[in-house]
């Protein structure tokens, strides 16, 4: 299923052969000339190297637009539609986002030839880190305290939209089993509806994996998150889809862009989710203590903060959040792997070094210094 000819971020700090293929120019215009608002004339300016879908930047008339295309066994025009609604709403209550432009139909994703579409507007800033591959540590402490504070703002702006739950697992964050009182039943639970992961455990012992490595953390904080208030949050709040006001270290976020994987879970485990992002340089491990950036993190606390204060019980939380946040989206990467793109090496990789290895590490002398930070962050 690789295409070699375009490469993308690979799961170490390579490229590899991206599972689908790049945007052509017949297909872009095809595409483009069900919207009214774009012209016919398109050039292909960059294309992305996020894996997991197939993205360009295209000139048409004079204007740029973002394309964007997925597979439609990960996406279809329903749950495109659930993002796009929940950006509209972030915009109408003044928050910046990319607009997504609306087709012939009046809808905002376009089906064609076995594919699904969308388009976005420009982003409003400059995409500063757009070549590193998620979880690249941030640039600057200044970059950090804004990335927190810009997080806070989506968080007060997404307050009152009330959408029920994304209608898929593929390639979303979602905090189900990480909520759940017995995550092992609700996962179980969760099988008629995803055959694929269903098959992919059948061959793993992941009852006595979640019992020995995953459940003990999540046990610990499980009460003080199952009533956790629901909202919407964007979910991978990385440097790479934030835009910034200039090139230098001192940049502030202008917009958020790449809704792909927001879900209604809560605000602070979206917070956890961005220290987890941005503060730890995950495809360097080996380095120990050198790749933890501690004080990232509490220049993300402290952003936060400045909009929304936290309270130590809340810092505690966060903190303990970090070892099981990545449950569900780790378990919806294994099932894209094996299920959709029939790549049974990066499905085990996402398993054993994802998520069980991610909860593993929080156990180490450096994620405890993490850790205990971002308790004692002022």
């Amino acid at each position: 299923m690789s295409h070699p000819e375009h490469l993308v971020h690979g799961l170490d700090s390579s490229r590899m052969p991206a599972d689908w293929p790049a945007l052509r120019p017949d297909e872009t215009r095809a595409v483009l000339a069900r919207y009214p608002d774009v012209a016919h004339d398109v050039e292909l300016l960059w294309h992305s190297p996020r894996p997991l879908s197939a993205a360009a930047l295209v000139e048409a008339g004079g204007a740029r637009w973002f394309l964007k295309r997925h597979a439609l066994e990960v996406r279809n025009a329903a749950t495109l539609g659930e993002e796009h609604r929940f950006m509209r709403h972030l915009q109408r209550h003044g928050y910046s986002v990319p607009m997504v432009l609306h087709n012939r139909d009046g809808g905002t994703a376009t089906v064609h030839e076995g594919w699904v579409y969308e388009v976005h507007t420009p982003l409003q800033g400059i995409d500063l880190y757009r070549e590193l591959v998620s979880w690249s540590p941030l640039c600057s402490l200044a970059h950090a305290r804004s990335a927190g504070a810009a997080l806070a703002r989506l968080h007060e702006a997404a307050q009152g939209y009330a959408a029920a739950q994304r209608d898929t697992h593929l390639l979303v964050t979602r905090d189900d089993l990480v909520r759940a009182a017995d995550p092992i039943h609700a996962l179980r639970a969760q099988f008629p509806q995803r055959p694929g992961l269903a098959q992919y455990l059948g061959r793993r012992n992941w009852e006595r994996d979640f019992e020995r490595i995953l459940l003990p953390p999540q046990q610990r904080i499980q009460a003080r998150i199952a009533e956790a208030p629901r909202l919407w949050t964007h979910n991978d709040w990385h440097a790479s889809n934030l835009a910034w006001s200039s090139e230098g270290d001192k940049a502030t976020v202008r917009s958020a862009f790449d809704f792909g994987l927001a879900s209604p879970t809560f605000a602070l485990f979206d917070l956890a989710t961005a220290i987890e992002r941005n503060a730890v340089a995950w495809l360097e491990l080996e380095r120990g203590a050198a790749a933890v950036h501690a004080d990232t993190a509490v220049a993300l606390l402290g952003g936060y903060a400045e909009v929304r204060p936290l309270s130590a019980a809340d810092l505690d939380l966060v903190a303990g959040l970090l070892p099981v946040l990545h449950i569900d989206f780790a378990l919806s990467e294994v099932e894209y792997f094996h299920a959709v793109t029939g790549t049974p090496a990066h499905a085990d990789l996402a398993y054993d070094s994802f998520l069980l290895g991610h909860a593993k590490w929080f156990d180490t002398a450096p994620a405890r210094h993490l850790l205990d930070a971002i308790r004692n962050a002022k």
